[in-house]
This record gives structure tokens, sequence and C-alpha cells, in this order.
């Protein structure tokens, strides 16, 4: 077999996966937050929790355990693949719990618990994954190739979207909530994660060492020019990405509640999936286009111009008087998302160290995992609750929080600007 050959396969199989796990991922959270906080009766608050603390238990464990197994044992397709099995077993067993207990608010928080077990499991696929990409393809393809997976992965997401739209209502003929609450969601996302690992089997294990690692002379200058620990310009880098992450994705949770709120826009569960597969369609186009976009611009310019679409697209949900605008701020969102994730990667990997990629990717990681579910406990659901309290109405809430996170952006893209003027900034 040619190199040639063996690495369309390895990226066949690794897109595989990748496809199977944005599917599931859009089959089941798109639609989690409306059943925490309308079938079983959680305060804004309370739903963010179901990112919060799984998160905190996914991002401790990536830096204190399994990134040091990965950089130990260079092991990455074996964290994966053992992973995303045990978190497919606990899945399931976690609907089952949350059915047990006599008030709805009691499952809700079973739920939540349960999640951030299944989290423990999945920060072993997590860093895994993230490492593996970085072994299998030198520095100058791994912007491109973040592009062409997110673009395949949306694929995926669209139709795990679509699905979850369906199951959550039983096709418009049973009840909201009814694909959570009888466990229909949680039996499809745990056999798509059983199903997800098969490809896995096929792609090279990894390792700085390992067959199918890429020997790439500007890893190696990296490491000689960073040393083996933690760099002044990754620490400030990581930072901002903080600020980023938080402002953006501090408000994904309860975005979808936004938007179902009667006194608002009051979409139903199908024409919540068509708005969030916007973003989807979006990460699709442009993730196709990061080739080029990764030849021609820096990942630092691509990070930067890529913030403030994050911002401009929490402005629209601030500003939104009709559901086209919404569409469109999601849209913009869906290329935000694409070209951050992939030149951030990209960014982050020439600061990295190759025999730390473990433990540093677990940190970088631990940028975009925490603002899924602790900017939304901290920030985003606090001024929401706090608000409504207070007698302004859920609509000016939600906008508020929105506002909020576009500000943490912004003052994310000035930190970033500040530290990439250093020699080594410059990428």
């Amino acid at each position: 077999m040619t190199e040639t050959t063996a690495s369309r396969k390895t990226f066949l199989n690794i897109s595989s996966f990748q496809a199977l796990a944005m599917f599931r991922r859009g089959l089941f959270y798109s639609y989690l937050s409306i059943y925490l906080r309308f079938f079983l009766g959680l305060s804004v608050t309370e739903t963010t929790f179901f990112a919060t603390f799984p998160m905190i238990l996914n991002v401790a464990f990536q830096t204190f355990v399994w990134g040091n197994v990965s950089d130990k044992y260079q092991k990455r397709r074996s964290l994966i693949i053992l992973g995303e099995l045990c978190a497919a077993l606990i899945t399931v067993m976690i609907w089952y719990a949350h059915t047990l207990p006599g008030s709805p608010r009691a499952a809700g928080y079973v739920l939540i618990i349960g999640l951030s077990v299944v989290e423990i499991f999945w920060s072993m696929s997590n860093v895994g994954w993230s490492a593996l990409i970085s072994d299998l393809y030198p520095q100058y393809q791994r912007t491109a190739v973040q592009g062409k997976l997110a673009s395949i992965g949306a694929l995926g997401r669209v139709i795990g979207v679509w699905s979850g739209g369906l199951a959550y209502d039983g096709m418009a003929r049973l009840y909201e909530g009814w694909g959570f609450d009888k466990g229909l969601l949680f039996f499809i996302a745990s056999g798509v994660m059983v199903i997800s690992t098969i490809p896995m089997f096929f792609v090279p294990e990894g390792g700085i060492r390992g067959p199918g690692a890429v020997k790439d002379q500007a890893d190696e200058e990296s490491s000689e020019t960073g040393g083996h620990g933690y760099s002044r310009h990754f620490i400030m880098f990581l930072l901002a990405l903080v600020l980023i992450n938080f402002g953006r994705n501090g408000v994904v949770t309860i975005k979808t509640q936004y938007l179902v709120l009667d006194e608002g826009f009051d979409v139903s569960s199908r024409l919540l999936s068509h708005i969030v597969n916007m973003e989807s369609a979006a990460i699709f186009i442009v993730g196709l286009m990061l080739i080029r976009l990764s030849r021609r611009f820096s990942d630092a310019l691509l990070l930067v111009s890529s913030s403030l679409l994050a911002a401009v697209s929490l402005m629209g949900y601030v500003v939104a008087a009709a559901v086209s605008t919404i569409f469109v701020s999601n849209f913009v969102w869906g290329v935000s998302d694409v070209v951050l994730m992939a030149s951030s990667y990209s960014y982050a990997s020439k600061l990295i160290p190759p025999a730390q990629r473990g433990k540093q990717f677990a940190l970088f990681n631990a940028t975009l995992f925490l603002s899924w579910g602790v900017a939304g406990t901290l920030i985003a659901g606090p001024i929401v609750d706090l608000m409504i309290r207070s007698g302004a109405s859920q609509i000016v809430s939600y906008k508020a929080a929105f506002l909020a996170g576009t500000l943490l952006v912004i003052a994310g893209i000035i930190l970033f600007t500040f530290a990439n003027k250093s020699p080594r900034g410059q990428s």
C-alpha cells in the first residue's frame, strides 16, 4: 500500500468517526437544555449545570489523568475507543436512573450527575483525538485537515439535529420532551458511540514514535525553541481563548430556551432544528474553503477575524426582531466556529512541544470545554435569572446575556492581539 493510499484510508476512517460523533452531539445536546428547563422545571442557571459540572470533570481528567497517560504511553487511538465504549454504556444507565426519582427536578439533577460521570470517559476520547491529529499530520496541513473534518462533521450534525427534532416530540404526535423522557434519544446516542469506534480500529495508534506518526521539522524546531514546559506565549494565548470562548459559548445552553419562549419567537422543535442547522451549513461550506484560507492568511489573522464574527453573531441575537435575523446570526456563528476552531488548534500546535501534546492539548481543550458550562453558570444564567427576578421581561433578560458575551469576546480579541505582538506570536 502506498503512503498516499494509506493516508487517504486514515482520513476516511477519522472523518467517519467525526461524522458519527457530531451526529450524536447534534441529536442529543441541541434539545437537552429545553428538556431540563421546560419539562423538568429547572431554572435557567440550573440548566447550565448539564454543561458546567460535566465539563469540569472532563477538563480535570484530561489535564491530570488522561493527558499524562497519553504522553507516557503515547496511546491515542486506544484512549478514543475505550472512552467512547464506556460512555455508551453509561449513557443508557443514565436514562434509567433519571426515571427513578419522584420529582422532575430531582430527575434533572440525576441526569446532570450522570452526564458528569460520562465526561470522565469522554475526556479520554477528547485528549486522544487532539493529540492524534498532530501526530498524523504536519503543521502546514493541520488547519486544512481540521476544516475538512469540520465540514464532514457538519453533515453528521445536520442529520443529528434534524433527527433529534423529530424524536424530541415523537414527530409532533406525542409530547414535548418525549424523546428524552422515554429514552429514545439516549438509546440512539449510545448506539452511535459504539458504531463510531469501528473506523477507529483502522487508524494508526498515533504517538510521536508510533506507526503513521509524521516527523515534522517545524514541530522539532518548536520543541527546541519552546523547551518542554509551558511557554509564556502559550499561557497568554490560552487566557485570550478563555475570554473568547467564554463569551461566545457561555450562551450556548440558553440560546434554544430563548428561541422557544412564548413571548418571543416561539419556535417549534422542527423550526428550531432548521435554525440550528444554519450553523452546520456554514461549517460545511467554510470548512471546505479553509485549505485556501490557511494558505493565504496566518492563523493569527484567521483567529481574530473569526472571533469578530462571533461578536457579530451574538449581537444579532441582541437586535433580532424577526426569525430571519436569527437564521443569519446562526450562519455567521457557524462561519466563526469552524474558522476559530481550526486556526486556534493550528496556532496551539505550533506552541506545544510534541512530547507534551497530551498535557498541553488538555489545557487548550479546557478553554473550550469549560466555556460551554462554567461561563453559562457564572455569567449567562445568573444574568437572566437575576434580571427576571428584578422585574425585567424574559426577552430583555436573555438579550442582556448575549450582550455580556459580546463584550467578553471583544476583551479576548484585545488580549490575543497584544500577546501576538511578540516574536513567538507571529504565526
